[in-house]
Parts: C-alpha cells; structure tokens; sequence
C-alpha cells in the first residue's frame, strides 16, 4: 500500500486530476458491462475505487497545504 500512495504522491496534480477522471470513467463503464466477467470486475472495481479514494486523498492534502501557505501570508 504504501507504494501506491508513494507512487500516486509523486505525480503532479494535473496528471492526477487526468488520471482521476480516466479512472472514474472506468468505474463507470464496470458498472454497466456484462456479467460475464463478475470475479474480475468485482476485483477491478474494488481497485478503481481504492485508487479514486488515494488520489482524492493527496489532492485533498496538497490543497489545504496551499491553503494553509495562502494563509500564513497573509
């Protein structure tokens, strides 16, 4: 885990906002394929949805961070 979050922390955040939205558009597309594929697309899902949460949670981080410098300068 602690690569992922590693690997995801050293991108910058217009990678990971392109990222964030290709990766959404394949949850999306998860939802409605067939069932034919239902152990993989369970699994698959799972991981979209932990590295949505993950890149959610840098850019979340990065922007307080600048909020917080924004503010002290002030």
């Amino acid at each position: 885990m602690n690569k992922a979050i590693d690997d995801i922390r050293g991108q910058d955040s217009g990678e990971l906002k392109v990222k964030l939205a290709e990766l959404r558009k394949e949850q999306f597309e998860l939802r409605f394929s067939g069932s034919g594929n239902e152990g993989q697309a369970t699994g698959r899902a799972r991981a979209i949805r932990r590295t949505i949460a993950r890149i959610l949670t840098v850019l979340g981080d990065r922007e307080r961070q600048e909020a917080a410098k924004a503010g002290d300068q002030n």
